[in-house]
């Protein structure tokens, strides 16, 4: 059976050490964790497992980042991975760069910041179910 990953991508380690910390609690050992601080390195590591042969389910991404945003990213990814999983975990986003995300990179979820354990666990098993 292939490896499969989560990735989350946030310009802030503090958030990212946050997300792993709460899905390997929810999760345990059946994923592999990764994480990137910006979404150019974050389109780089999926490259990098797409060769490993691991398979990214689910990538959790902040919005505002510097360089490319959040909704441009999922789009790049929808691009090459429909069906991963996504999910926008941001304070700043504007509506119309949520509603690009849901129309053109089938966003899953859209969660504010700070956000619910729970609700973010239940929004990723949600997402899982339909894959």
């Amino acid at each position: 059976m292939p490896k499969l990953s989560i990735l989350c991508v946030d310009d802030e380690v503090i958030i990212l050490n946050s997300l792993v910390r709460q899905l390997q609690a929810a999760f345990g050992d059946s994923y592999v964790y990764e994480t990137s601080e910006n979404a150019e390195e974050a389109l780089e590591i999926l490259e990098e497992l797409q060769e490993e042969e691991v398979g990214v389910i689910v990538i959790v991404s902040d919005w505002l980042m510097p360089g490319m945003k959040g909704d441009e990213f999922m789009i790049e990814v929808h691009k090459k991975f429909p069906s991963v999983v996504k999910i926008l975990l941001t304070g700043q986003a504007d509506e119309a760069a949520v509603e690009r995300a849901k129309e053109q990179a089938n966003l899953h979820r859209y969660l504010q910041k700070p956000w619910s354990e729970q609700e973010l666990i239940a929004c990723i098993q949600e997402g899982l179910k339909k894959i």
